[in-house]
């Protein structure tokens, strides 16, 4: 039956100047990834396992509907890039074949040929300077599946923060965080940690925006006219919340053993404990979106491409969270199971 066949993720190797290929033929060196296409060029990552003085299983190239879990080949779906590669070197020249990379991924993972994507870090910047509007694979493969509001929740161990706002200056984040917005991400959080995450009830401890969350509205008053009202809505429909609670000592050891997920405010409330927890071990969870997209936390680090000196921990454990959220989904019933 087509529930009990093994997974097939689609590995985007990201920045072809970056540590993403880098990392991509680390981990097909050691046999790690037999359940996983790589997308890009296949020319660039053979020069960067013989930079790094690894030896690969013999590349396939493949079409999409070609590709099948349990190969003993290194199975790439072809991206090519434009021009020669120099690891550490951006070239806006090859900004197209990132994107062609991120295209034959959600296009593949819609289809049902893919049960996951993961994806190696593009550098923004670049992209946008070939001409390119970019602002991140949040929203790019939220624009490609129609999806109005994707968010954003990092895994580090136990440890799960999601964002209300993500990349906003922060001038703009309490004009952002809106009774509509604030509902429709705790929904989204809390369905996603039932449907992928295998949580029948989780409880979630929701930041306050404001310092001391406000200080009874001395301190800012989104707390009691935003934050608070919704939470309360939600609850008299069953959904398990705390808060708003102060960010600086939400936290607190004691107070984490108390929710299975925080939702933090902005980017910055959240992240930098997150990070601080788990750094190099992290993953990167878009929520909302019909298909599974996880990610590195970190990003392209062109100065140790091609160098040896990358590590691979949290391409790794982006890897295992996608293999795992395959599974749960399928037993919820969450994941498309028809292969095209």
């Amino acid at each position: 039956m087509a529930e009990h066949r093994p997974p097939l993720l689609a590995l985007t190797v990201g920045e072809p100047a970056g540590i993403g290929p880098d990392l991509a033929v680390t981990l097909a060196a050691r046999g790690a990834l037999a359940d996983t296409v790589l997308i890009g060029d296949p020319d660039v990552l053979a020069a960067r396992a013989r930079q790094l003085g690894l030896s690969l299983p013999a590349i396939r190239e493949c079409a999409r509907h070609e590709a099948m879990p349990g190969t003993e080949h290194l199975q790439v779906l072809p991206a090519p890039t434009a021009q020669p590669v120099i690891p550490g070197t951006l070239d806006p020249a090859n900004a197209s074949a990132v994107m062609d990379m991120l295209r034959l991924a959600g296009q593949g993972a819609q289809s049902g040929v893919f049960d996951a994507i993961v994806t190696a870090p593009v550098h923004k910047g670049v992209i946008n300077d070939a001409g390119i509007p970019f602002s991140g694979h949040t929203e790019y493969f939220a624009e490609l599946t129609g999806t109005a509001l994707p968010v954003m929740m990092l895994v580090a161990d136990a440890l799960r923060v999601a964002l209300v706002t993500t990349h906003l200056p922060l001038r703009q984040v309490a004009d952002a965080i809106t009774a509509e917005r604030l509902e429709q991400v705790i929904r989204i959080l809390v369905r996603d940690l039932q449907v992928k995450f295998g949580l029948p009830r989780p409880r979630v401890l929701v930041s306050g925006l404001n310092p001391h969350a406000g200080e009874g509205g001395h301190l800012g008053r989104e707390e009691l006219e935003i934050i608070q009202p919704v939470l309360e809505r939600l609850r008299r429909e069953g959904v398990c919340l705390d808060g708003p609670l102060p960010a600086d000592t939400l936290f607190t050891p004691d107070n984490l053993t108390q929710g299975d997920a925080v939702l933090a405010m902005y980017h910055d409330q959240g992240l930098p404990v997150l990070k601080h927890a788990g750094f190099g071990q992290a993953v990167n969870v878009t929520l909302g979106l019909p298909i599974i997209r996880t990610s590195v936390d970190h990003g392209t680090a062109l100065d140790l491409a091609g160098g040896g000196h990358a590590r691979s921990g949290s391409l790794e454990a982006a890897l295992e969270l996608a293999r795992q959220l395959v599974h749960r989904s399928r037993q919820a019933g969450g994941a498309p199971q028809a292969r095209a």
